[in-house]
């Protein structure tokens, strides 16, 4: 009997938004490639372009021997785990999509396997290929690579890798500080304020905004209620003017959400139902978006774009008719408090000496705990199992009475050879890896840590299946900087530099709701308002 392996994937610009998928089907044996296919569809959700990318490809298989076996490898850990028939098919979208599927080939001749998205590139090419060719009103075609549009695209990425480092490691750019550590990568306690790249050359003056406070203007590190984020991310993003107060956290919370404790209640609080209005739409992400990376922003194009006004389109418009979905599963994420790696700004992740939580850091924790329990709406505690992230749960956990369940899916980015060391310190010590790893989130840090892309496909799994287990309740996780800005990204359908964007302090709140539709509402974003005195 012949067998082939397929491997598929689809993608959605703005999730939902133009969408497309693409899928390859290549001979077991010998590796060759036996045909591909892709299609733009118009207005869709990732889930909704992979499983279409899934379906076009067990046909594509069927058309070359319907007595095949096949075996399908793909880097959505969703559409596997339910085509597996692990997970349940509860999205009206995607039950119809799986059942066409299992129909093409007799039950029994189909395995499934999820792989990285580092293994699944010919597809994600393939999809990124239609939406783009959709985009220009063409149809696609398997001569039609834009090779000009990816040369530039190369080009552009290693333009920024570069002026990031430049403006890192120069002495002209005096905004930055000197242990660019945590000001350009954001090294503090997790690293994943290594908010480098684009936002170190951005910080750097003469490209047009003010040079950002320096270190002798923010508040010192180690107090119970740092005005400067941890990770100094504002710093090196030139989020405040010199000399101001570039407390981010706290008056972004309380600017965009209401005042302090009042906003924060409102944004935690639990069996909220989702609203009906069209002014009240909030911000929507899929319930299993792909975890994103530079060139993930995926696209992608086809002949065929959908009618407006198609029974798809009228789903993704907005509330007017929108069904009452019951209570959400809202996921409050906090950061653990500092550690003593915390204000020298290290890269501190899964990999080095797992520090415990500074003095500092426990009266943090302590202060989160009474926040929390004035709002009186956490049902369960999870958290990373690290040191950190533990004994800051177990402070909040025995303030709310409440016991503490172990996640290793929430523990932070491993960051190899980079562990313990400043940003300045890798630059110095490893230049190559770390201008590559800046400008791709599938690179990994030195010595075989962890990329970005791997972090959000382990992030995303751990999300889902959170949410399943507490769909309708109010769960706190204790975790990390690049586990929740990660979460955050995820569900606003935002592309992976954004990580480099967000400030994120020690001990602070964020709230995200998860919707039975599929779709995510973030609620609170860094709140420190507990911190202050």
């Amino acid at each position: 009997m012949r067998e082939f392996i397929v491997e598929a994937d689809g993608g959605s610009r703005g999730n939902p938004g133009p969408a497309g998928y693409g899928a390859v089907v290549s001979d077991a044996v010998t590796g060759e490639t036996l045909a591909e296919a892709a299609e733009y569809l118009g207005v869709a959700t990732n889930n909704v372009a992979e499983y279409r990318g899934l379906l076009a490809g067990l046909r594509t298989a069927h058309a070359l021997d319907p007595g095949a076996r096949v075996h399908v490898r793909m880097d959505s850990k969703l559409v596997v785990e339910q085509m597996s028939g692990r997970w349940k098919i509860k999205h009206p979208d995607m039950k119809p999509l799986a059942a066409e599927a299992n129909r093409v080939f007799p039950p029994g001749r189909v395995t499934y396997e999820w792989i990285p998205r580092a293994q699944n590139t010919h597809a994600d090419r393939l999809a990124n290929e239609a939406m783009d060719a959709g985009a220009r009103g063409e149809q696609w075609s398997a001569s039609g690579d834009d090779v000009e549009a990816e040369a530039l695209r190369e080009a552009s990425g290693a333009a920024r890798t570069r002026a990031a480092v430049t403006a890192v490691s120069s002495d002209a750019a005096p905004g930055v500080p000197g242990d660019a550590a945590a000001a350009a990568a954001g090294a503090a306690d997790a690293g994943t304020d290594v908010t480098a790249g684009e936002r170190a050359a951005e910080s750097a003056p003469g490209v047009g905004e003010r040079r950002p406070a320096s270190p002798a203007e923010q508040q010192p590190p180690g107090s119970a209620a740092p005005v400067v984020p941890g990770d100094a991310a504002a710093v090196a993003a030139g989020a405040a003017d010199a000399g101001t107060d570039v407390a981010a956290g706290d008056r972004a919370a309380e600017s965009a959400l209401g005042a302090g404790d009042r906003a924060a209640e409102s944004a935690l609080g639990a069996g909220e139902r989702r609203p009906a209005g069209a002014a009240e739409q909030r911000p929507s992400g899929l319930s299993a978006p792909r975890p994103s990376g530079a060139a993930e922003q995926r696209p992608s194009g086809s002949s065929a774009p959908r009618p407006t006004g198609s029974a798809e389109q009228s789903r993704t418009r907005g509330w007017s008719a929108a069904p009452d979905l019951g209570a959400p599963a809202t996921l409050v994420l906090l950061r653990h408090g500092e550690t003593p790696l915390t204000p020298q700004k290290r890269f501190s992740g899964s990999g080095g000496t797992d520090p415990s939580l500074s003095e500092a850091g426990r009266e943090q924790a302590r202060r989160a705990a009474a926040a929390l329990a004035r709002r009186g709406t956490v049902q369960a505690v999870v958290a990373s199992p690290l040191a950190r992230t533990q004994e800051t749960a177990r402070i909040v956990a025995a303030r709310l009475g409440l016991d503490v369940t172990v996640e290793e899916g929430l523990r932070e980015t491993h960051f190899g050879a980079w562990e313990g060391l400043t940003f300045g310190e890798v630059h110095e010590r490893y230049p190559d890896d770390l201008s590559a790893w800046l400008d791709d989130p599938d690179v990994r840090p030195t010595g075989g840590g962890e990329s970005f892309a791997e972090t959000a496909t382990r992030i995303e799994a751990t999300r889902d299946k959170l949410v399943a287990a507490h769909a309708g309740r109010t769960v706190l996780l204790v975790t990390h900087v690049t586990p929740i800005k990660t979460l955050i990204r995820l569900a606003l359908g935002a592309p992976p530099k954004s990580l480099f964007r967000m400030e994120l302090s020690a001990a602070s709140l964020s709230a995200v709701a998860y919707y039975a539709d599929g779709n995510a509402s973030v609620r609170l974003f860094n709140d420190t308002s507990h911190l202050r005195p």
